[in-house]
């Protein structure tokens, strides 16, 4: 049989066409029904709107099948002229392979699925006088159930796996079969060879020791690859959600390898992944037995007055109130800076991950930690829904569809290395920070009895966040420069949540935008900041050493184990290994 007679489908008969009337009708009406279901009454639409949208749909349609026909069906040679296209529908890499838009029956499809998608989305967006949040919520899982049904997530409609599945005999299928019931089994989606890595080898590898450990955290001291070092040490303080490795990639993408080139005495703290002896604990237990113990064991170790700080993302977040604490006690002084990657304080804006926190979502929350804790993989589910295009459905097609290989690429390795949550600490974050948005209101959070008021810290502060960060989004990690006293510079990176941290200099990839001076709001700092191409890294190195410019020896306790706190082992660590 010849391939052309196999990719050809049969011309789309009248009964056909009247299913895809149905079957949008169907979904219409669907949609409608759960959106007066999350209300508890009937929506008010804008009539005018709807009408608009409507007739727009059905406008649009019937020009798309007069087009299809009028020049020939699936006779033709070419496809149908289709109108002008958004920017966004011409670079959507679902449709990448030619034959979506060189095949009339692909291009059909594709036209048909975009029109479909842009009309329930609009329609959605028609819906008026609810609530933001519930409107949000409607938005967001219309956008998720349209990427779900893409014609490129199913075998028969996608050309890429058409001719694949005719190139291989099948045998594609068979491999992604192999690959999905492998990934049914750990209970995850793989997104890539986890066998081509191990750490303390070729990830996780930049030298160093544990020299100090307790049931919540092991702290890393990493061995200086200088003569001299910063007089001020540096503690890093990574989010407990993930593995602390995001940092310490390949050696040519480490943060903590490039800091250690730099002259900075570096430790970091590896959390320990929560089991059902840590059920109880709390983010006071987080802030004073984590981070202050951690700044405390280092001031000791070093016999130095104070530390350099970095929290990453929820770690970011604790240190804020970490800063607070210590400003309360008159204890500010520990702290000669704080960096911030991509962390909130104020969650007013918080972006889609808030649409997870409700009264339902708490139950559920209750549901999955029986135990006493919140398995990981659960949480990277939510993660990978906030980007389900490229995170999952992307995956499912190459994975399962396709049959292809899992490259062998470190940050999704790091992705899918999932860690276990306290379940009193996640319920407790989830309600009094993201959903309550307590942190930001003086006095209404305490610290082991001690009332904590963000607007108290005087620290120097800089503030990173990412230009496309769909976990932090730039407007909301803003708001933690609208509540810090102390000087504080803001930086906004090309990229999100991780690429826009990971961005070594030697990689030469993206871009960043400072301002001169502090801007008192996002659009003024958006208008005055300049663009400067490559890794904001360097640019945080110089601002380390304004404030402490001081040298010493890297000899004695400024080498891993030689000081009063012994090796326990060698870096990474049993607490990153630990599932």
């Amino acid at each position: 049989m010849d391939k052309a007679d196999v990719m050809e489908p049969h011309l789309p008969t009248l009964q056909q066409m009247q299913q895809w009337t149905d079957v949008i009708g169907r979904a219409q009406q669907l949609m409608l029904e759960q959106a007066a279901g999350a209300t508890g009454r009937v929506l008010p639409f804008d009539p005018e709107m709807v009408a608009r949208i409507q007739t727009g749909f059905a406008d649009e349609g019937l020009a798309l099948w007069q087009r299809f026909l009028d020049s020939g069906g699936l006779l033709r040679d070419q496809p149908d002229p289709a109108p002008a296209e958004s920017p966004a529908a011409r670079k959507d890499r679902r449709f990448a392979d030619p034959a979506w838009t060189q095949h009339p029956f692909y291009d059909l499809i594709r036209q048909s699925y975009l029109l479909t998608s842009d009309y329930m989305l609009r329609l959605a967006d028609a819906v008026d006088g609810i609530d933001p949040k519930a409107k949000a919520k409607l938005r967001f899982a219309t956008s998720g159930m349209l990427d779900a049904l893409s014609p490129a997530n199913f075998p028969l409609t996608n050309p890429t796996v058409v001719q694949k599945t005719i190139e291989s005999g099948g045998e594609n299928l068979v491999k992604g079969l192999k690959h999905m019931l492998a990934d049914m089994e750990k209970g995850q989606l793989s997104h890539t060879d986890g066998t081509q890595f191990e750490l303390g080898r070729n990830i996780a590898a930049t030298p160093g020791k544990v020299i100090h450990e307790t049931p919540l955290y092991q702290l890393i001291h990493y061995a200086p690859s200088t003569a001299q070092v910063l007089e001020t040490p540096l503690i890093i303080f990574p989010p407990w959600i993930n593995r602390f490795y995001i940092l310490d990639l390949s050696p040519e993408k480490s943060f903590v390898k490039w800091a250690v080139d730099q002259g900075i005495s570096v430790f970091l703290v590896s959390w320990k992944s929560a089991d059902a002896s840590m059920k109880d604990l709390v983010w006071d237990d987080y802030i004073l037995k984590g981070q202050v113990d951690a700044i405390d064991t280092v001031r000791d170790l070093l016999k130095v007055k104070s530390v350099h700080t970095i929290g990453y993302c929820v770690a970011g977040t604790t240190l804020a109130a970490t800063l607070a604490l210590l400003a309360a006690r008159g204890q500010a002084d520990k702290v000669a800076s704080a960096t911030f990657f991509t962390a909130q304080v104020d969650f007013s804006q918080a972006g889609d991950l808030t649409l997870f926190i409700d009264d339902e979502q708490m139950k559920l929350v209750d549901q999955l930690s029986a135990g006493g804790f919140m398995d990981g993989r659960y949480m990277a589910v939510t993660f990978n829904l906030l980007r389900g295009r490229d995170l999952i459905w992307n995956y499912v097609v190459n994975n399962y569809l396709l049959g292809q290989d899992y490259p062998p690429f470190d940050l999704l390795y790091w992705n899918g290395d999932t860690t276990n949550l306290p379940a009193r600490w996640h319920k407790d974050y989830l309600t009094r920070l993201y959903r309550d948005n307590l942190l930001v209101v003086p006095g209404a959070i305490s610290v082991d009895g001690t009332p904590i008021d963000l607007k108290a810290i005087q620290t120097p502060a800089y503030v990173q966040a990412g230009r496309e960060d769909h976990i932090a989004p730039l407007e909301s990690v803003w708001k933690l420069t609208e509540n810090l006293s102390g000087p504080v510079r803001f930086l906004l990176a090309g990229s999100g949540h991780i690429a826009g941290v990971i961005n070594p200099p030697a990689a030469n990839k993206y871009q960043y935008w400072v301002a001169d001076e502090a801007q008192p709001t996002l659009a003024d700092f958006l208008a005055m900041a300049k663009e400067t191409k490559g890794s904001w890294w360097p640019d945080w190195r110089a601002w380390i050493e304004q404030g402490d410019s001081r040298m010493v020896p890297a000899k004695g306790a400024r080498q891993p184990g030689k000081g009063r706190l012994k090796a326990i082992e060698d870096a990474p660590g049993r607490y990153v290994k630990g599932r």
